[in-house]
């Protein structure tokens, strides 16, 4: 069972699918690796320490000679895949809704392409998911790259020469990210307000020591959703949220917002006339903005200013925090496969909770039925 670590082509890419630490783990299961050279480069892991691990380090052809599975971060291209094993595993963030083409050009090829941001949110895949691990260093990230636009501090701090008041952060959506930037803005001395369609997470951001922002009351709220995720809100919802919103927005000092929808759009929660009713100098960062983005006017991979507000849409977030990143996605791959891995065959073998759901091509065909749908 050879597993293949390529170097990652996306533009801005900085993390690695497997790290020395992984590596090692892997040859102890019995699985031969091989890794492109400078493939960790960019996260702080260096050809001659993926050799010492035991991995062989050569050419993107050499690593891919008779792979049976190959890693990748985010999904390579199908047309750069030559020489892998027929029918190998393609075990990556592979971006299903967004990049059908490819996942057609993967069953193509004959390709068993396997989505880890399809890992199912149960109790035994925790370990598994990319999703959270990612997401949490993003809201750590955004914080950090608030506080850098910011042009004050985040902390109350008496002196002689005056008190400067602490900074008002609010974070719209309080999944894994959010909680994570609630936490780090807290860290910092920030007074932190947040909100989210889901009920349940009233008591995580009181636990983290901030104010809950809710709608209370309003009939025909959808926002709990499948798999720990939010739903769609209903028009009403909308429109109290709104309100509700725009009072509080209008004193905030950094808003950071992380609302995503799978398979769908990211939902609008700042509108343009919400931004402008901020003070000058405020600053706003949004997490969503490679799907769509959640303010009005954030650009992708750009910090606009619009009426005095910086709206910071840095892509890649995670990927911004390399080295760290790509220990936890590497970790995460490793428990993934370690778990189903078969000591008699050599290789792992998935069972059909988790298979059936992160499996999108399999013999020629797309058969994921979130696809299919």
């Amino acid at each position: 069972m050879k597993i293949a670590v390529l170097k990652e082509q996306a533009a801005g890419e900085s993390r690695v699918a497997a790290t020395p630490e992984t590596v090692k783990k892997f040859i102890a299961l019995g699985a031969e690796m091989a890794v492109e050279a400078g493939a960790g480069e960019s996260a702080s892991c260096a050809d001659a320490d993926y050799a010492a691990a035991g991995a062989a380090v050569g050419t993107r052809d050499e690593t891919l000679k008779g792979a049976d599975i190959v890693f990748g971060v985010q999904g390579p291209d199908p047309a750069s895949l030559g020489g892998a094993a027929p029918g190998a595993w393609i075990v990556a963030s592979l971006n299903p809704f967004g990049e059908r083409a490819r996942v057609d050009a993967y069953a193509a090829g004959g390709y068993e392409a396997l989505a880890m941001e399809f890992m199912p949110r149960i109790t035994r895949a925790q370990s598994m998911d990319i999703l959270s691990s990612q997401s949490n260093l993003a809201g750590y990230k955004a914080v950090l790259d608030a506080a850098g636009e910011y042009g004050r501090v985040f902390p109350m701090m008496m002196t002689a020469a005056g008190t400067v008041s602490a900074a008002r952060v609010f974070v719209m959506g309080v999944g894994v990210a959010g909680l994570q930037a609630i936490a780090t803005a807290r860290r910092l001395g920030a007074q932190v307000s947040a909100t989210d369609v889901r009920s349940a997470t009233k008591e995580q951001i009181q636990s983290l020591g901030a104010k809950p922002i809710f709608v209370e009351n309003v009939a025909g709220i959808e926002g709990e959703g499948s798999g720990g995720y939010a739903g769609e809100m209903s028009p009403e919802y909308q429109a109290a949220q709104a309100e509700l919103v725009s009072g509080h927005i209008a004193k905030q000092d950094i808003v950071i917002t992380t609302a995503l929808i799978p398979g769908r759009p990211a939902p609008r929660l700042i509108s343009a006339a919400q931004v402008a009713s901020m003070k000058p100098g405020s600053v706003i960062v949004d997490l969503a903005v490679e799907q769509g983005g959640n303010v009005e006017g954030a650009v992708a991979g750009e910090i606009v200013t619009v009426s005095g507000v910086k709206i910071v849409g840095h892509r890649n977030v995670p990927g911004r925090l390399a080295a760290d990143a790509s220990a936890l996605f590497s970790r995460n791959l490793f428990n993934f496969l370690s778990a189903f891995w078969d000591k008699e065959a050599g290789k792992p073998m998935l069972d059909a909770e988790i298979g059936d759901a992160i499996r999108l091509t399999q013999g020629g065909a797309v058969v994921n039925q979130r696809l299919l749908a």
